[in-house]
């Protein structure tokens, strides 16, 4: 198989679409892996690296879309990648079409694209490997993100995160108890931060009750969600299914109840959001101020710990490349369900995609 390894191009994007460790288990099966000049140096991998594990540099972006039958890539295309696409070839990536524009899903049917997003590959027991991975380090750079931006110097109220003696710690509240809201539980409390989470599952909750007996859990109803917006000091919202909008569980009515200078991390802004107020950012200008309240909002979080980023889904995501690549992707498909409940697009036809209206990203 032909497979494709561009350079990402979004702003502050770091992070690679595969490994020089992925390229030589590749290429030792008989594959041709075609890598963008310094497509991984943002990562630590040079040139030299992917070419000693066997691919064949490209020193284009077009080049590396167009030879190939299957592209590898981080971050969602933008627009005038998936123009460089060829008919009928397939993309792997976290590619969140819920909340992409139209026009990139009609791009898609149109030319036949398969469209694999790595967010919604499950096995039959729930589990999905690959975005768990990637949500487990959000989680944890939710923690170490809000510690700054708490700091009077980032506009925050001044607070340190684990207090002192007589001076208690900040209040943070999770909403979402699933892999990236049980990672940045466990990173706050590490911290010393006052820990609430919440949930609608009862399940979900009892893992974190179990996991971490010093976090409250409470039952997500608005009541309660509320209440506990009153005091948070921090609030992480990470409430979201893969392939579906994400619910929307603080309204602008609740927002304004929060304390001024409190600060909201949105780790479902990459579907849609769970504040009514987020709206995505970016790492240049990763904050903004909307009724008093800080907010963080950046769909590539991760990229800035692209390293640790790109190692943990290289981890998780390997086993289905190779099988793609080994079987081809129909026989992949048919044999395999976890890696079926990924496709988005495929042969002219949606699958396994909710769309929801809202203000569409590139």
């Amino acid at each position: 198989m032909e497979i494709g390894i561009p350079k990402e191009t979004r702003p502050s994007e770091y992070r690679v679409g595969l490994s020089p460790a992925g390229v030589r288990m590749l290429a030792t099966r008989g594959h041709t892996c075609y890598v963008e000049h310094d497509a991984g140096l943002s990562v630590g991998f040079t040139d030299t690296d992917y070419e000693q594990a066997g691919a064949r540099l490209v020193f284009s972006h077009h080049e590396a879309f167009a030879r190939a039958d299957l592209v590898l890539k981080f971050a969602r295309p933008l627009d005038d990648e998936i123009h460089l696409l060829r008919p009928g070839s397939a993309i792997a990536g976290f590619l969140h079409l819920p909340s992409a524009a139209q026009s990139k899903l009609d791009f898609f049917l149109k030319n036949e694209i398969t469209a694999i997003a790595y967010e919604q590959i499950q096995t039959d027991d729930g589990q999905r490997p690959v975005l768990r991975m990637l949500s487990e380090v959000g989680g944890r750079l939710a923690a170490q993100l809000a510690a700054q931006l708490l700091q009077n110097d980032r506009g925050g109220k001044g607070i340190l995160m684990g207090g002192m003696p007589g001076v208690p710690p900040a209040e943070v509240v999770v909403l979402g108890a699933g892999a990236a809201g049980c990672s940045a539980t466990q990173a706050f409390l590490g911290m010393g931060a006052q820990l609430t989470v919440l949930d609608n599952d009862i399940q979900a909750l009892q893992r974190v009750h179990e996991r971490c007996p010093h976090a409250v859990t409470m039952l997500a109803n608005t009541a309660n969600i509320r209440r506990t917006a009153s005091f948070a000091d921090v609030i992480v919202g990470a409430a979201a299914t893969a392939g579906q909008a994400a619910p929307v569980l603080i309204t602008r009515e609740i927002l304004k109840t929060m304390k001024p200078r409190s600060l909201v991390i949105d780790l479902s802004i990459d579907q849609g959001g769970c504040f009514e107020t987020s709206r995505p950012t970016s790492h240049d200008k990763p904050t903004f101020v909307e009724e008093g309240i800080i907010h963080y909002c950046v769909p590539n979080m991760t990229s800035v710990v692209a390293r640790t980023a790109s190692h943990v889904f290289f981890n998780a995501a390997i086993p289905y490349i190779l099988e793609i690549a080994q079987k081809g992707l129909d026989t992949a498909i048919a044999e395999n369900p976890a890696l079926a409940r990924g496709i988005n697009t495929h042969r002219g036809k949606v699958i396994n995609l909710l769309r929801f209206e809202a203000d569409k990203e590139d």
